[in-house]
């Protein structure tokens, strides 16, 4: 039986105060490990055969230790630490110490280049770095990198680098957990917008705390689940689906460690280990569907659920037909918890966002803030007044000019946009700038056009989403040669490769069209509407 069964009931009687002190790591780790020694937290596997199960009082023991790890590098309550790590069992070690001394976890992705990582230092203020031995030279070419108190290998040994294995060996587990208040800041993460370089999101200690939302009513885990969430380490997706949701309801995770998502291999995880729960990207689940999913077996898993995207009711469908079950859509963002779901208690309609998570006020606004009615397109937005959400973001860190443009009035504007029908469901249909959402990445047209100016054949640029049967988008570029230059796909394959160095590959344009000029506004300023409207066919 679901956690909750009667939707309107809950939504009724949720109530949520935002803790006056509140630690993750002891209100809710150590508390697992009090209950039961033998709980376990972590089913970590990997493509060489190693296995390993790590109980939350285990996970609690380490924590403690890393803590002394980085106090003697000079971490401090308050400050930044740079986690750049795949699923490597270390990077829940890591998050978990953070919390529990009161350092400020800022995680990204093994994609970041040299730039991006250098941008990311100077703009947290960060003070030590954490990553593994293929990404350890990446940070060694930013000069940023000197500006840290310390960086840690985890996996290795380098110079000039402290060693993750040696000195946890060599730490005491003797570690007092700070009394954090919820207010304090958490973690940092960065997302991208429209304009400019990546913004710092920036979530408090309690935040921790309302992903119960997500891990109760959305994901619906109890102690007794294996919870398996597909999802890089680097985006806030992991803490809702792989850190905080989960723990929250005492399930174990499941996780995958891979350098490349295999849809055959991890179809064949699903039968070989007691899977009962399963998050993924859209993506994710249009790569399941290419297969034969007769060939494989799901004997224990009973709930799947898809974020990051609207999911095609098509794939839906082929999922049902070959699992019996459901892919239950779920909307949210870096700034926020799970905002709005399709619940296993209410009537799945796909195609639709679902219904608001108790505890969030979900509306579809005009540009006066006014509530708009069924069928009518809008803001989506939530209520912060009189009471502010559980789990919205305290700001974008050193840009109050940017926090202060997501709210209105009373609301704070999730930047898409949506429609509502006679009963209360919501349908995604656009976001309300120009941000690409592909294969579960959020890349800002920004990012990818200062990249592209930067290449010698390059005068100007324009960055918009193209649809893409697989990653729902792909980013596509329109580029102006400079005088000289000949289009051709030579070319355009030198220009593609020259973003995936010069920062993360994920935002490479995969489509590139050469044009002679693009759209403006009489002030100058690039219509990437035209452009996108020509991709998807409504121009």
């Amino acid at each position: 039986m679901p956690n909750m069964t009667d939707y309107d009931k809950e939504c009724a009687d949720f109530s949520w105060e935002a803790p006056a002190k509140f630690n993750f790591a002891r209100d809710i780790i150590d508390d697992w490990a009090s209950r039961d020694p033998s709980n376990l937290a972590l089913w970590w596997i990997d493509d060489h055969g190693t296995e390993i199960k790590q109980t939350f009082a285990e996970l609690s023991e380490r924590s403690r230790r890393l803590c002394n790890v980085l106090t003697d590098i000079g971490v401090q309550r308050g400050d930044t630490v740079i986690c750049m790590l795949g699923r490597n069992i270390e990077w829940w070690e890591i998050l978990t110490a953070c919390i529990r001394m009161g350092a400020v976890c800022s995680p990204g992705t093994t994609q970041l280049s040299p730039k991006d990582i250098g941008y990311r230092i100077d703009a947290a203020n960060a003070v030590c770095f954490i990553t593994d031995e293929d990404n350890a030279p990446k940070l060694e070419q930013a000069e940023a990198a000197e500006r840290l108190k310390g960086r840690i290998i985890v996996g290795a040994e380098r110079n000039a680098w402290t060693a993750y294995d040696t000195a946890m060996a060599d730490a005491t587990s003797e570690f007092d957990t700070a009394d954090t208040n919820g207010s304090d800041d958490a973690l940092c993460y960065f997302t991208s917008g429209t304009t400019g370089y990546p913004k710092m999101a920036i979530q408090p200690h309690s935040y921790g705390l309302a992903h119960r939302i997500t891990g109760r009513y959305w994901l619906d885990l109890t102690p007794q689940d294996l919870h398996w969430n597909i999802s890089d380490t680097g985006w806030a997706k992991a803490a809702w689906s792989s850190y905080f949701g989960p723990w929250n309801c005492g399930a174990t995770l499941f996780v995958h460690h891979t350098a490349v998502f295999d849809p055959n291999r991890s179809l064949e995880l699903l039968g070989q280990y007691p899977i009962t729960t399963l998050c993924g990207a859209p993506t994710i689940y249009r790569m399941f569907v290419q297969q034969d999913l007769s060939q494989y077996r799901y004997p224990a898993l009973r709930h799947c659920v898809g974020a990051g995207e609207p999911l095609n009711p098509e794939v839906i469908e082929t999922w049902r037909r070959a699992t019996g079950l459901t892919i239950r859509d779920g909307y949210g963002q870096t700034e926020s918890v799970l905002l709005c779901g399709s619940f296993p208690c209410i009537e799945p309609r796909f195609g639709s966002m679902g219904k608001p998570s108790p505890g969030i006020d979900l509306a579809i606004i005009d540009d006066e803030g006014r509530a708009l009615g069924p069928e009518q397109e809008g803001d989506i937005a939530v209520r912060v007044k009189p009471q502010w959400p559980p789990g919205l973001f305290k700001e974008y860190r050193g840009d109050a000019e940017r926090t202060a443009a997501c709210f209105n009035g009373d609301w704070y504007l999730t930047g898409d946009r949506a429609k509502t029908d006679t009963d209360g469901y919501f349908w995604f249909m656009s976001r309300a700038d120009d941000v690409i959402l592909s294969a579960g990445y959020r890349i800002g047209p920004f990012e990818v056009e200062s990249a592209l100016i930067e290449h010698p054949a390059v005068v100007e640029s324009a960055v918009v989403a193209s649809p893409d049967d697989t990653r729902g988008a792909v980013v596509k570029a329109f580029v102006v040669l400079a005088p000289g230059h000949t289009p051709n796909d030579a070319l355009a394959q030198d220009i593609q490769d020259h973003v995936k160095n010069v920062t993360a590959p994920y935002k490479y344009p995969r489509k590139v069209e050469f044009v002679d000029a693009l759209p403006k506004t009489v002030s100058g300023k690039i219509r990437r509407v035209e452009l996108r409207d020509r991709e998807y066919g409504s121009a």
